[in-house]
């Protein structure tokens, strides 16, 4: 299923450079064909980008964002993944037109926070390097970032971040792959200090952090997570009937399906990314109904008016939905 009509996707802009930055990750700059300044965006945004084979997927900037010239993005092949991050290394190439959407974020940079402290594991340093080139850019040098990596040669802007003016900031870990080597990060963690900790990189990672911050203040510890995992489902799902807008046809939702899985089924063009309730890119209005939210993206506030379709289910026989 490709998103060839997805309405999100306005821009057309042009791959302007496509270089390697690691071994399997992939960076492309994306400009505007005229030269016109790109829409504005704030640390940690992201973009959705149709790759060439039709897969809509998100990619976080991880350039700073007063360079309006310029989309900057990191893609690491997944040979095990969906294909989306294989088309885009594989096929995208200097020159080509590709369709994204305005920027959004769910991960912003707190301003004025005392101290930031940042983790980082592999490609979850995109974001991270935004923020921290916006901090640079401002003179602020309040910060630490601990980057987890396998090994060098696997580590996307390792020069950078590991020389003048950030080497007394950053530290660079590598395990090459044994868990024997893995960074303590229980030191930084076990006293939460006047700081606002950002976690971005895979679920083991994000899970580790998650469990040794739970004495943090909630309010200070922010998680960017777009892992690919199945949705969560329960033995004692029923299906039910969904529809778009409250004269739209009833759709029939399985026990076993999504709701995205149904809706598409029955020709609705539903943008998606992850499709296991983490990225928020499939999000639909909720007009009427219960919902059984699964998602970890939506704000208890949120949940009373909006949906994802990827993982979430209903409590009621019927939902009433808006794009």
């Amino acid at each position: 299923m490709t998103d060839a009509l997805n309405p999100d996707l306005v821009l057309q802009l042009r791959v302007q450079r496509a270089s390697d930055l690691a071994e399997g990750i992939r960076g492309f700059e994306l400009v505007e064909p005229a030269g016109a300044p790109l829409p504005p965006f704030a640390p940690g945004a992201h973009v959705l980008i149709q790759a060439p084979n039709g897969m809509t997927r998100r990619y976080s900037l991880c350039n700073a964002p007063h360079e309006r010239e310029r989309y900057a993005i990191a893609v690491k092949r997944e040979a095990t993944g969906r294909g989306g991050s294989i088309s885009m290394v594989d096929a995208l190439h200097a020159g080509d037109a590709v369709h994204v959407s305005l920027p959004r974020n769910d991960f912003e940079l707190r301003e004025g926070a005392r101290r930031y402290l940042f983790i980082a594991g592999g490609i979850g340093i995109t974001p991270i390097r935004s923020m921290i080139r916006l901090l640079a850019h401002r003179g602020v040098d309040a910060f630490r970032l601990y980057y987890l990596t396998r090994a060098p040669a696997m580590t996307a802007f390792g020069a950078e971040l590991g020389g003048p003016p950030w080497q007394d900031n950053v530290v660079i870990h590598h395990d090459f792959g044994d868990s024997a080597q893995a960074f303590d990060l229980w030191p930084l963690l076990e006293k939460p200090g006047a700081m606002h900790l950002y976690c971005c990189g895979p679920a083991p990672l994000l899970e580790a952090v998650r469990d040794m911050t739970g004495h943090w203040p909630a309010s200070a510890v922010h998680f960017e997570d777009f892992a690919v995992r199945k949705p969560p489902r329960e033995v004692d799902d029923q299906p039910f009937v969904v529809r778009v807008g409250v004269e739209g046809p009833p759709v029939q939702v399985a026990a076993d399906a999504t709701i995205l899985q149904a809706l598409r089924a029955h020709g609705y063009r539903v943008p998606s990314s992850c499709e296991s309730g983490t990225c928020g890119t499939c999000r639909m209005k909720l007009v009427s109904g219960a919902a059984d939210h699964r998602d970890l993206v939506l704000t208890d506030e949120e949940r009373a008016y909006a949906i994802m379709v990827c993982v979430s289910r209903a409590r009621s026989a019927e939902l009433v939905l808006e794009p």
